[in-house]
């Protein structure tokens, strides 16, 4: 068994501004980038590099599905200060920090036709944890062939 075509290793940095609070749809940014590195088969890796956003595969049909999620995270992780030690940046400090380490900061999606092999109604969002708008970095690293 030997490698038919060559391997290429891909990376780049996607910036977002976030509106606050919520789950953005960044799939149309990845998958335009996705579409130029010419590659048909491999494995894209995103990566979020803050402590207070995240990244997740979600449903991208219904909007409601997006309430949902942002009501049950303010549930189990309120603006509470009796709740919690660490706030030096305000109310949604270490809520924002529960969120994310309950989330995650890292997709890996595997690419075939050069295409993210999402489901039907799957999305990639960048769920941002904090009330404010922010400037927020996603890497992504693209291997294959």
């Amino acid at each position: 068994m030997g490698i038919v075509g060559s391997v290429r290793n891909v990376t780049a940095t996607l910036r977002f501004r976030t509106p606050g609070r919520g789950l953005m749809e960044i799939t149309g940014e990845v998958r335009a980038w996705l579409e130029g590195q010419q590659v048909t088969t491999g494995l894209l890796t995103l990566f979020c590099r803050h402590t207070s956003a995240s990244l997740i595969v979600q449903e991208n049909a219904a909007r409601a599905v997006r309430a949902d999620l942002e009501n049950y995270f303010a549930w189990i992780a309120p603006e509470d200060p009796s709740r919690y030690e660490h706030n030096d940046e305000g109310l949604d400090d270490m809520p924002a920090h529960i969120r994310t380490a309950l989330t995650g900061i890292h997709l890996s999606i595997p690419v075939s036709g050069g295409r993210m092999t999402l489901g039907t109604w799957q999305g990639v969002y960048l769920f941002e944890h904090r009330r404010r708008a922010h400037e927020r970095e996603v890497a992504l690293h693209l291997i294959g062939d």
